[in-house]
């Protein structure tokens, strides 16, 4: 299975931010979204950055309330990783738990393709382990013995 799969099955819409953005308005953006980060691109669609909840949340930790008054390119991770269209989710699910991250956009021909969170990831593999399981449980069926 391919990150293409899941790009397929889940859609190639990426949320993204610019590093001037606020931090508050960062937050808004994913509560009215319904994610947990979105890649910073500079005005050129270069890639800058990703910034999450969890980036957020680590700033105003250290900072307090004056984390509020600071911009996206503040908190935001980095250089960051990524993976391409035609790679293994198996190798993707790797990489994501040992750098303990929860997403990686999607480059394909250098250009933003998509992005994928540990959750899509995660589905996906349940998904084709439901699959397998059936196809056994098939199997096993037809060799029954009356």
């Amino acid at each position: 299975m391919l990150v293409s799969d899941v790009l397929q099955n889940k859609g190639d819409d990426v949320v993204t931010t610019s590093p001037g953005t606020s931090i508050v308005d960062a937050a808004r953006l994913f509560s009215s979204a319904h994610i947990g980060a979105a890649v910073v691109l500079e005005d050129n669609n270069s890639i800058v950055g990703l910034v999450s909840e969890r980036d957020i949340v680590r700033y105003i930790a250290e900072a307090g309330h004056l984390a509020l008054s600071a911009n996206v390119d503040r908190v935001m991770t980095s250089p960051i990783k990524t993976c391409k269209p035609d790679d293994k989710i198996d190798r993707v699910m790797e990489r994501m738990t040992r750098h303990r991250l929860r997403h990686f956009p999607v480059l394909a021909e250098g250009r933003l393709a998509g992005i994928i969170s540990i959750g899509d990831v995660v589905k996906h593999r349940l998904e084709e382990s439901d699959l397998e399981i059936g196809v056994l449980r098939d199997v096993a069926g037809a060799h029954v013995l009356p």
